[in-house]
């Protein structure tokens, strides 16, 4: 059954600015520049100061006056609430007037050259070309090649590449077959290649060594017999079991300790590639005085396109004219939507900038002297309330950005901790306990090193009175191993 009713409603509505805005807000500097040229490609009214080029108005006029004559409806209705005024700023310099072009054409342009290195699996495939195998061996060893990861291990079953070779080589082979193709391919360099696990790694790098070494022998040994201890550091059990003395344990990890866990990595010509981090911000010590500044390199100026203000001023002239409204509506659209990006643009760099500011201002005395102890206890909470603005926001800020200081670039969400009160009441930042923690490990003897319960101890003698499982779950937080794995002989 159908029936009206008048009913009112309190909503709370995000605006498409607030939108963007928020979007941006979360986006690291990094990442702003493609953000802006994936919308100056969308939004033709929206263009990058540093460009030289520009659309001719003749051309303009006369595309418009293409339009004219295609227009097949009438355009009278007067729109009151627009007006140019709003779209063409007066004071707008041309960008001839802006550019300058101080190159010759005979000037001679140097380009930095780059070396283009082979990648480790062509490097293992050209080795595969030197050994003398029939057609079958030569296509199963470029299937193991293949399946081998970035470190160099052979990460698929066998089983599963007799089947990959029966269905799409049409090869019908058995295990015994790839096992030694296997062995042949973990003959070449780097030696450890090929291997399934750690523990054949480590044993396939050690055999070609000097097999007259007394220490190689006994390490060869160790890895063949006591992985399982060797892995977790149980040396009592290995000496216990191999009926060896420490010092031949001591020579034999030392030889282990050589090898290289990743043999595919160890090649320059890795396809890997290295990450760097740009800074957000940038904050200057200037004799004792903290100076902050935003770090917008790669922060094109952004305006509006003259070439498209000039369209919707030949359209407002012609109002009364017979004009096409949905091309008018469409200038009038995408100039509309590239004022609120720059505007969106601008809001996010006053937003970061005054954030910034409060937590700078808020670890002051941090920012000075770069001692971790000296960080106060700092929630999302404390910085929302001095610049008035809602945690969220907060959050946005310091996800993902990154500060450059004079004692180094650090992710901005880690100067945010919970705190937690000492025995004399002074509330401390949990930062500065696990500083304390890493310094006591650091100085520990390697020999006994510090079990969580003797952490305890001394955290508590220096004030801090924390639970035992608080002091481990630290030390994890730390990526610190228990004490058993940080022993040494």
């Amino acid at each position: 059954m159908l029936n009206q009713k008048l009913q009112q409603k309190l909503l709370q509505k995000l605006s498409p600015q607030q939108i963007l805005l928020m979007k941006l807000l979360q986006i690291p500097t990094i990442a702003l520049e493609q953000r802006i040229k994936q919308e100056i490609e969308e939004n033709p009214a929206l263009e990058d100061t540093d460009e030289q080029e520009e659309v001719n108005n003749e051309e303009l006029k006369d595309e418009i006056s293409e339009d004219e004559n295609e227009i097949t409806e009438e355009y009278n209705e007067k729109d009151d609430e627009f007006d140019l005024n709003d779209y063409i700023d007066a004071d707008d310099i041309p960008s001839y007037k802006l550019t300058a072009n101080n190159t010759s054409p005979d000037e001679d342009r140097k380009e930095i050259p780059f070396a283009s290195g082979i990648s480790f699996h062509e490097m293992v495939i050209s080795q595969l070309g030197l050994r003398v195998l029939n057609e079958n061996e030569y296509l199963i060893g470029l299937n193991i090649i293949g399946n081998l990861d970035d470190a160099g291990y052979l990460s698929r079953n066998l089983d599963a590449m007799v089947d990959d070779l029966a269905f799409t080589q049409n090869i019908i082979i058995n295990i015994e077959e790839i096992l030694n193709v296997l062995k042949i391919i973990q003959e070449f360099d780097p030696a450890g290649i090929g291997a399934r696990n750690l523990q054949e790694c480590l044993l396939l790098q050690l055999q070609r060594k000097d097999n007259n070494d007394k220490a190689i022998k006994l390490a060869i040994h160790i890895i063949e017999r006591y992985f399982n201890e060797f892995t977790k550091k149980h040396y009592d059990k290995i000496i216990k079991k191999a009926n060896i003395t420490e010092d031949e344990l001591k020579a034999a990890i030392n030889e282990i300790l050589k090898l290289n866990p990743k043999p595919g990595n160890s090649l320059s010509e890795t396809s890997k590639t290295n990450q760097y981090i740009l800074p957000d911000f940038i904050i200057y010590n200037n004799d004792g005085i903290l100076e902050l500044s935003l770090n917008t390199k790669n922060t094109p100026e952004l305006r509006l396109n003259r070439s498209y203000l000039n369209m919707l001023e030949a359209y407002s002239e012609n109002k009364k004219n017979k004009q096409k409204k949905d091309a008018f509506m469409f200038v009038k659209q995408k100039i509309d939507s590239a004022k609120w990006f720059i505007d969106a643009i601008r809001q996010r760099q006053n937003t970061l900038y005054i954030t910034m500011k409060a937590i700078m201002d808020y670890q002051e005395e941090y920012f000075l002297t770069g001692d971790e102890i000296s960080l106060k206890p700092m929630i999302l909470k404390d910085i929302a309330e001095i610049v008035n603005l809602d945690i969220s926001t907060v959050s946005r800020v310091a996800n993902s950005k990154y500060v450059q200081t004079p004692f180094g670039t650090f992710l901005l969400k880690t100067f945010f901790s919970e705190s937690m009160q000492k025995e004399n009441g002074e509330e401390v930042s949990t930062r500065e306990i696990k500083k304390i923690l890493s310094n006591c490990i650091n100085i520990e003897n390697k020999n006994k090193p510090l079990t969580d319960e003797l952490l305890t101890g001394i955290l508590k003698e220096k004030g801090y009175n924390i639970a035992r499982r608080t002091v481990a779950k630290y030390r994890e937080q730390l990526n610190i191993p228990v004490a058993r794995l940080r022993k040494e002989l």
